[in-house]
């Protein structure tokens, strides 16, 4: 099968791509990092304008979906502008509240998502939550069932420093005692998979256009085979995970979205290695701008499931035969 977007999906990944270009991510990243928040929920408010929120979020509830293969589009630009924030976590929260059994807490609290007024975060049973801190809905999957959490704990470092990890406040106000959560864990992987799909071309980028420039005996190092050749990889492995992604998006079964998850992870992760080793010392930079996708592809690639755990759910029968 061939997963080919369409003239208005295309449009829409390309205005995507040009606001974000125009918006200088880096140094929104930066800002993010240091607990600067102005910047990043001025950039939250211009994508959710887009409508790439709403695109989780039913119509009845003010929004536009759900449409995982156009949210699939947008996260792989929002993946190649590193753009920070829980982005992930605040399409898992609507998935979730969308489809819990009592209507009253998806009423209450979906508007305000699908429009940008609010940011949320979601955490399951005694794990982190991403960016606790300046979410503005924090969701937490208890033992009991959904709770909305009072507030969070101290931030916690992470591999990614733009990820800043909190645990959220017991107790709070309960939602739910059955919350789907195998739904929101795949929403939340599909995210994932497209951001991590994004981060990886980002990188391959960038590096392509470095080899071209940086030279050693008189010629650019891209002319060197071996350098074509991990650059080769690199692409290849990217170009096949783009097809499980699509195809992921189509059929939502948990299987389906495992493997686009682990692929395109390992391929952005793959994509980083070769990243770090052809740009040589200046990769292991903090002040360079590569090392804000390089960071964010190993932080990817365990976020909402292992490769591990997600092949345990290919392998367990959860893919769709095509």
């Amino acid at each position: 099968m061939r997963f080919l977007l369409d003239a208005e999906q295309r449009a829409f990944a390309d205005s995507l791509d040009a606001m974000l270009t125009a918006a200088d991510t880096p140094s929104v990243v930066r800002d993010w990092s240091r607990g600067d928040h102005d910047s990043g929920r001025a950039l939250w408010s211009r994508i959710a304008k887009m409508g790439v929120f709403a695109l989780a979020v039913p119509e009845e509830y003010e929004g536009m979906g759900p449409h995982p293969v156009e949210l699939a589009v947008a996260f792989v630009e929002l993946g190649r502008h590193a753009v920070p924030g829980p982005l992930v976590e605040a399409v898992a929260a609507a998935a979730l509240l969308a489809e819990l059994a009592e209507p009253l807490p998806a009423a209450r609290l979906l508007p305000s998502l699908a429009s940008g007024e609010a940011s949320a975060t979601l955490a399951l049973d005694g794990a982190y939550a991403l960016d606790g801190d300046a979410a503005t809905t924090r969701l937490a999957l208890a033992a009991d069932g959904l709770r909305l959490a009072p507030g969070h704990g101290p931030i916690r470092t992470c591999l990614d420093p733009a990820r800043r990890l909190t645990p959220l406040t017991p107790g709070g106000e309960l939602l739910s005692t059955a919350p789907p959560v195998a739904h929101a864990l795949a929403w939340a992987r599909l995210a994932t998979a497209a951001q991590a799909l994004g981060v990886g071309l980002a990188l391959l980028d960038r590096t392509v256009a470095y080899v071209r420039q940086r030279t050693q005996f008189g010629v650019p190092v891209g002319s060197f085979q071996a350098v074509k050749h991990r650059l080769a990889d690199a692409k290849i492995a990217l170009e096949f995970a783009r097809p499980l992604l699509f195809g992921a998006a189509l059929t939502m079964a948990p299987g389906d979205v495992a493997a686009a998850k682990v692929t395109a992870c390992e391929a952005a992760y793959a994509t980083a290695r070769t990243a770090l080793q052809l740009h040589g010392a200046i990769g292991y930079t903090a002040e360079y701008d590569l090392s804000l996708w390089l960071a964010k592809a190993r932080a990817l690639r365990t976020a909402w499931g292992t490769p591990a755990e997600c092949r345990a759910e290919v392998l367990s029968g959860g893919a769709r035969r095509w």
